[in-house]
C-alpha cells in the first residue's frame, strides 16, 4: 500500500468521524432544548401556583380575591391595596409565561391553555381595572398582546365560577 491510499483511507475515516460527531452533537441539542423546554413549562407552572397557592391557604386572601375581581368597590381601601399586589404578581407570572413562548420555550398546547385563562382573568373587573390603571409596568410586548386578547363571550374566574357572583 503506498502512502496516497494510505492518506485517501485516513481521510475517509475522519471525515466519517466528523458526520458521526455532527450528528452526535446535534441529538444532544435537541435533548438539551427538550430539557430547557420542560424546565421553562414546569417554572411557569410554579410561578402562577406560587402566586395564588397563598389564596388557597388563607380564607382572607381568597376572599379579597374572589371578591376584588369581581367587584373591587365591595372591598376597603386596604384590602384594594392587597388585590392590587395580587394582581401585579398574577399578570406578572403571565408576562413571564407569555415571554417563554415568545421565545419558542414553551409549547403552543401549554400557551394556549395559558393564553385562555388569562383572557377570562383580564376580563374581570378588577383586573381590567388595575390593567387600566398601571399598563407600564409591564413591558410593551406583553401590553401589545394582552390588549389585542379577545375577551371571552363569558368571562370564568374563581370569583364566579360557583356561580354566586354574576359572569359579566
Amino acid at each position: 500500500m503506498n502512502w496516497e491510499a494510505i492518506n485517501a483511507v485516513s481521510q475517509l475515516v475522519s471525515s466519517i468521524a466528523v458526520v458521526f460527531s455532527v450528528l452526535y452533537l446535534g441529538i444532544q441539542v435537541h435533548r438539551s432544548t427538550r430539557v430547557a423546554k420542560l424546565a421553562t413549562q414546569d417554572a411557569a407552572a410554579t410561578a402562577l401556583r406560587d402566586v395564588t397557592k397563598p389564596f388557597m391557604e388563607n380564607a382572607e386572601l381568597e376572599r379579597i380575591w374572589r371578591v376584588g375581581l369581581e367587584d373591587l368597590s365591595a372591598l376597603s381601601v386596604q384590602d384594594q391595596a392587597r388585590f392590587f399586589h395580587a394582581t401585579y404578581q398574577f399578570l406578572k407570572a403571565f408576562e413571564t409565561i407569555h415571554f417563554h413562548y415568545v421565545y419558542g420555550l414553551m409549547d403552543r398546547e401549554l400557551w394556549e391553555g395559558w393564553c385562555g385563562l388569562l383572557r377570562h382573568y383580564i376580563a374581570a373587573p378588577g383586573i381590567a381595572h388595575y390593567w387600566k390603571l398601571r399598563p407600564e409596568v409591564f413591558s410593551a410586548r406583553f401590553r401589545k398582546f394582552v390588549n389585542a386578547l379577545e375577551p371571552p363571550t363569558e368571562h370564568y374566574t374563581v370569583g364566579n365560577l360557583a356561580g354566586e357572583e354574576t359572569r359579566k
